[in-house]
């Protein structure tokens, strides 16, 4: 079996402006943003860089190899496919391409884009699970289902045609060249990336939905929440709504992506020979996105609802609190006017400096007793109930 290359990529929502800004940073070591200039240049010393150009096609795109005897491309789109030929054993080569990506290219492009709206750390966070590909030729089944063996990986199904075969794993795919040409193998795999990276960004929101949905009705279901939590709580969903903004724009920007590379593929007469794989793919990705949005609408209402809620049970808990103040205040300035009526004459003795401080003691004290109180009052959760039972 003779391995003819490998590659892994990932997939991340960008723009040809993007596209420009990484190009000016690859190519001249700038940015257009107030960037520090020795971070950019250690930056690019880090990537080893041998040589860069701009191709200018259906989808612009970079190409740069570095001087490890890695190529990369990357597309406008945000499409980054990094690949290399064999030079060691298949496990070395995928882990060269990872590390690259992971510990140069990737902080690099963190950088460059550091400034404006962040990136949810509910998605910063998330461990990144790369496709590998790997091609081959001049081998067997026997001999293809090694590799998946070798790296523990549970075949899943396989695809038989004419010019190509695949084998599919978990995360590593397997592709025979019975034929085809190296290049059209490419671009079938930049679409594979591109799908599998879509998919997998979707699954992400729709678990992110579970867990606020999910944390939000943990607190609903307990009918009550005490006035020492509220303002924690309040502050904790104002959080999940302003993740829920970040994510509805991405969301909002996908169909854009999945329908330029439809038409893209539709038009290209290169990859025919692959449309029994990617066949109403991208309808489907399509179809799922639409599923998702939904799902999202309705988790930003349910997180404004309970922001409606939890903001007037803090209102609750702060006027009780203004409501306690009041009483102390007017317990005190009682007490003084009483004082004043009583006697004649203000006269300073050790028993009026010892009145003084006891009246304070307790004035401090009935305020810490009521600011407990306040704390520990539980307030109830009326919230509206989902209509199970309609008809």
């Amino acid at each position: 079996m003779q391995i003819e290359k490998v590659y892994i990529g990932g997939w991340f929502q960008r723009t040809t402006l993007h596209l420009s800004e990484i190009y000016d940073f690859l190519q001249n070591v700038r940015s257009p943003l107030d960037l520090e200039e020795g971070e950019l240049r250690r930056l690019h010393r880090t990537l080893g860089i041998a040589g860069i150009s701009l191709e200018v096609g259906r989808l612009e795109k970079i190409k740069m190899a570095s001087r490890g005897g890695l190529h990369v491309n990357i597309f406008e789109d945000g499409l980054i496919v990094l690949s290399k030929k064999p030079g060691q054993a298949l496990g070395g080569d995928i882990r060269q391409l990872t590390s690259y990506y992971e510990t140069k290219l990737s902080p690099a492009f963190s950088y460059i884009f550091s400034l404006g709206a962040p990136v949810p750390k509910e998605l910063a966070n998330i461990k990144n699970i790369y496709p590998y590909f790997v091609v081959v030729k001049d081998t067997n089944p026997a001999e293809i289902k090694r590799p998946l063996d070798r790296f523990e990986e549970k075949e899943h199904f396989v695809i038989e045609q004419e010019t190509f075969s695949i084998y599919r794993g978990d995360k590593l795919y397997i592709i025979e060249n019975k034929g085809e040409n190296l290049p059209d193998i490419e671009k079938f795999i930049q679409e594979q990336i591109f799908m599998r990276e879509f998919k997998g960004q979707l699954h992400r929101y729709l678990n992110l939905h579970r867990i606020i949905w999910e944390k939000i009705a943990d607190v609903k279901e307990k009918g009550k929440v005490s006035g020492k939590n509220i303002g924690e709580l309040f502050s904790r969903t104002e959080s999940y709504a302003k993740t829920i903004n970040l994510i509805d724009a991405r969301i909002n920007q996908m169909s854009t992506y999945a329908k330029t590379r439809e038409a893209i593929i539709k038009n290209d007469p290169t990859l025919k020979h692959f449309e029994a794989v990617l066949l109403y793919k991208h309808e489907t990705l399509l179809d799922t996105l639409a599923y998702v949005k939904e799902i999202w609408r309705m988790t930003s209402n349910y997180v404004q609802s309970a922001l409606s809620l939890f903001g007037s049970i803090q209102s609750q808990s702060t006027e009780a609190s203004v409501t306690n103040l009041a009483i102390i205040t007017s317990m005190g300035v009682g007490a003084t006017l009483i004082g004043l009526f009583s006697e004649s004459a203000p006269e300073f003795t050790p028993f009026g400096v010892l009145y003084f401080f006891i009246l304070a003691f307790v004035g401090y004290s009935a305020n810490k007793i009521m600011a407990r109180i306040a704390r520990n009052r539980e307030y109830g959760i009326e919230d509206v109930e989902i209509a199970k039972d309609i008809g």
